[in-house]
């Protein structure tokens, strides 16, 4: 293992050890085929937050896993591998302190002259802990990720993510979170530090006549807000609040910048027991701005480095690329008939045009959780992943993939999620261009846990709107508008006390605003069949499939399948 992976992976053990040993991780059911529970006390039927005694899952494992690769397009090789993974799925829940996780290592070997060897390191993980209960908090998150990287800059969770055209993506955060009450005041406010970074691969194809494309490298985000108000009633018949927030997101890529100012105050007015109408008025100062790169003294154009991206000149001065100062508004509703569905939709002016955004949650039991989320944000690609990671909640199992181990897009909450929160990861995920742009879509995803069965569905839409300074190396990107829709798919369930079954089903389209890129077009699935051969040890058998189609370049397709065993500590 190279000494930089080494390093990497280090740093997000440490994070991740920050965090309680978390998760109930993993749709992959290795730990509870033979039906014991790793619980350590406390009440199982008790609520999240509310029990006495916290409870606490840990499940360490190692894995040995036998691949076979087969290409089915445009070639016939058919290549195998041996695996070595390690992990540690974890959860905990308690009065205090509740979060999960779920961390894996695997080293791969390649078997015959054109199998390579190859690292992967993936993992989730998002903690709260009350260091002054209902009044202080800590929030922190970590994502580790592996995706194949294509000539559009579209990222792909799929079970190729090995080889040359793969990155690895890093995300982490952290920060206090107050509420508190001051007469019949309510304050709140929050403050969150995060960073993330791409491992750029060492090589992506692209079509005759097409630059490379300029990857995202990594970026530092501090984001903080604060706000003090007043319910309907207390000392007037409306609610009424005022708030302020500042993000500022640093993106090494030309040293790009996106700072954003508000103030806002807002009003609700209740309309009966269980809806109200909303509104609010601000001023909202919104800037990005960059740095060119350094020029090539002879034919004028931009140097790129041995990563393959644009060489930044410190000693250029910085260049605006998009402002927007001045008034802001939104009006809407919020409807919660009780407290297992919330629905909230605001229509407004924002970035100098009108926005849309709102959130529905609803659970009609605590089997069921349909969440939908509609976003418009202005951020960069690390700014828009911490968002996402943020916005997950601290109960989850997370679904991977049973030939790369990376975990899905999707993770399934344990327990319904509030409105404004998300389950899904692959609309941050989508795509790793390196320039600022404003993000809107919408995305959704529906869990059921029916017993001896659970199933769910995820799906998205994802446009970015590239902006660029003039006169940069950035500067063609400018005005570029990225789409992506995807759709993430998962059942799985317990055949009997000693097997169970998961599968697994994804598909992305991505188009791309560089005609010379063209649209690409994902599509996978697996099945996954685990058996438990004692109470620790689970062995396991898979196939799956895998097709990218290009517009511009030679479309891939690709089988697999394996033979495992896991032991579980």
């Amino acid at each position: 293992m190279s000494s930089p992976l080494i390093s990497r992976f280090t740093a997000l053990a440490a994070v991740l050890a920050l965090l309680p040993q978390t998760g109930h991780a993993q749709s992959l059911a290795y730990g509870d085929v033979s039906g014991e529970s790793a619980d350590a006390s406390g009440d199982a039927s008790a609520p999240g937050g509310n029990t006495r005694t916290p409870r606490v899952k840990l499940t360490p494992y190692i894995e040995a896993q036998q691949v076979v690769f087969a290409e089915l397009q445009p070639g016939n090789e058919v290549v195998t591998y041996s695996i070595i993974a390690a992990g540690v799925d974890a959860a905990i829940r308690g009065r205090n302190n509740e979060g999960s996780v779920s961390v894996r290592y695997e080293r791969r070997f390649g078997w015959g002259n054109n199998a390579q060897d190859s690292d992967a390191i993936s993992g989730l993980a998002r903690f709260s802990s009350a260091v002054i209960p209902n009044t202080l908090s800590i929030e922190a998150g970590a994502l580790a990720a592996r995706n194949t990287i294509e000539n559009n800059g579209a990222a792909l969770n799929n079970g190729l993510n090995f080889g040359d055209s793969v990155t690895q993506i890093y995300s982490v955060y952290a920060g206090p979170s107050l509420r508190t009450t001051v007469d019949d005041v309510q304050v709140s406010g929050s403050y969150r530090l995060g960073y993330s970074r791409v491992d750029s691969p060492d090589a992506i194809p692209v079509a005759a006549g097409q630059p490379a494309i300029d990857l995202f490298d990594e970026s530092v985000v501090h984001s903080a807000a604060i706000r003090a108000g007043t319910r309907p009633g207390d000392y007037l018949p409306v609610g009424v609040g005022v708030g302020a927030g500042y993000n500022r997101e640093d993106i090494s890529n030309l040293d790009q910048r996106v700072e954003d100012l508000h103030v806002r105050g807002d009003v609700t007015l209740p309309i009966g027991n269980d809806l109200s109408l909303v509104g609010g008025v601000g001023w909202e100062k919104v800037e990005v701005s960059s740095r060119d790169a350094v020029r090539d003294p002879i034919t004028g154009d931009p140097v790129v480095g041995s990563d393959g991206r644009f060489v930044t000149d410190s000693s250029a001065p910085r260049v605006l690329a998009y402002q927007t100062e001045g008034l802001t508004w939104d009006a809407g509703v919020m409807w919660r008939p009780s407290r297992r569905t919330a629905l909230e939709a605001h229509v407004g002016r924002r970035y100098g045009s009108t926005t849309y955004y709102g959130s529905f949650a609803y659970a009609p039991s605590a089997r069921t959780s349909l969440n939908i989320s509609v976003y418009d944000t202005v951020a960069g690609f690390g700014g828009q992943l911490n968002n996402a990671l943020a916005n997950l909640p601290t109960q989850f199992e997370t679904v991977r993939n049973p030939f790369s181990g990376n975990i899905g897009g999707c993770v399934q909450a344990e327990e319904a999620v509030s409105a404004g929160q998300g389950t899904c990861l692959n609309g941050a995920l989508g795509g790793v261009r390196s320039a600022v742009f404003r993000s809107r879509g919408v995305s959704g995803s529906l869990a059921i846990n029916a017993g001896r069965l659970s199933y769910g569905i995820g799906a998205g839409y994802d446009q970015r709107k590239f902006i660029a300074a003039p006169g940069t190396a950035l500067a063609a990107a400018n005005g570029v508008i990225d789409e992506n829709i995807w759709l993430a798919a998962f059942l799985s369930g317990q055949i009997d006390r000693n097997s169970s079954f998961t599968t697994n089903a994804y598909a992305n389209w991505y188009q791309a605003g560089d005609p010379l890129a063209g649209d690409t077009r994902g599509l996978g699935a697996t099945a996954a069949y685990y058996r438990s051969i004692t109470t620790k040890l689970t062995a396991t058998a898979a196939v799956g499939v895998d097709g990218v189609a290009r517009d511009n370049l030679v479309d891939i397709w690709s089988a697999q399948a394996l033979v495992g065993v896991r032991y579980s500590f």
